[in-house]
């Protein structure tokens, strides 16, 4: 019986289609409508600076860390904070992926009450089907563990592969 969670992994040129997909949503959503872009370290920094980019927003990131290794959670906590002011700002908040939405709801509350922005809206590519909390704009549902091309070698996958 193999143990293991089905994986769904995306290479770069993947990435940057679904990236472009997510940003034209984001951007027929929020155009006009969002003062900063929030990228969720690591995941979100690249997503963020795309989508940054098309609408014309300022652009920060916070590190939030949630786990300590593969699928081992911890409490969230900030690790490295925004520098920039969200006062009577409309932020979005990207991340790559809701897995349980611990992530996303402790940034929101962590800016909220910190920052105290205007408005926050949320995106991210992907929702798990058991996410509890489920982003304004995300591109579909998966069940698979998704590795990111900034993973592969965190998951063996170029050894495996034979590029490294």
């Amino acid at each position: 019986m193999d143990l293991e969670p089905k994986k769904f992994i995306i290479d770069w040129d993947k990435f940057g289609r679904l990236v472009d997909k997510l940003s034209t949503e984001i951007l027929n959503a929020y155009k006009g409508q969002i003062d900063t872009v929030i990228g969720i370290a690591r995941g979100g920094i690249p997503m963020s600076m795309v989508v940054a980019d098309r609408l014309g927003a300022e652009l920060d990131f916070i590190r939030v860390k949630s786990y300590k290794g593969i699928g081992i959670k911890i409490e969230p906590k900030v690790v490295s904070d925004i520098c920039i002011d969200l006062q009577n700002k409309k932020v979005l908040i990207i991340d790559d992926l809701s897995d349980q939405g611990d992530t996303f709801n402790f940034t929101i509350n962590y800016i909220n009450k910190k920052y105290k922005p205007k408005k926050i809206n949320t995106a991210a590519l992907f929702i798990k089907p058991w996410s509890k909390f489920k982003p304004d704009v995300y591109l579909e549902s998966i069940d698979k563990w998704v590795v990111f091309p900034w993973e592969l070698k965190e998951f063996n996958i170029l050894e495996n592969a034979g590029i490294v």
